[in-house]
């Protein structure tokens, strides 16, 4: 049952890792997305709109990709030999 539980923690983890990675392509795609909208807006109004969405998208990306180094950090100090293996 131990090893049971242990195998249910790798999955989880791989599995929020991967949410992770997913939720960061997203952003990514947002904000290029964003970034198209800034350059077509015309209107000061729409553009004040477009700045203030390029940069909260920004900062979301900046928090996704900060939370996914953490998770690499954290998987090679719990298996540092299982990652430098090829």
């Amino acid at each position: 049952m131990h090893m049971f539980q242990i195998t249910k923690k790798q999955i989880t983890h791989s599995t929020a890792y991967s949410l992770l990675l997913d939720d960061l392509e997203k952003a990514k795609y947002d904000l290029a997305l964003a970034y198209d909208n800034f350059e077509n807006a015309m209107e000061p109004d729409l553009i004040d709109c477009c700045i203030y969405q390029v940069n909260a998208l920004q900062m979301r990306y900046k928090f996704l990709l900060t939370k996914a180094k953490q998770f690499s950090e954290d998987s090679y100090a719990k298996n540092p030999l299982e990652l430098s293996e090829p």
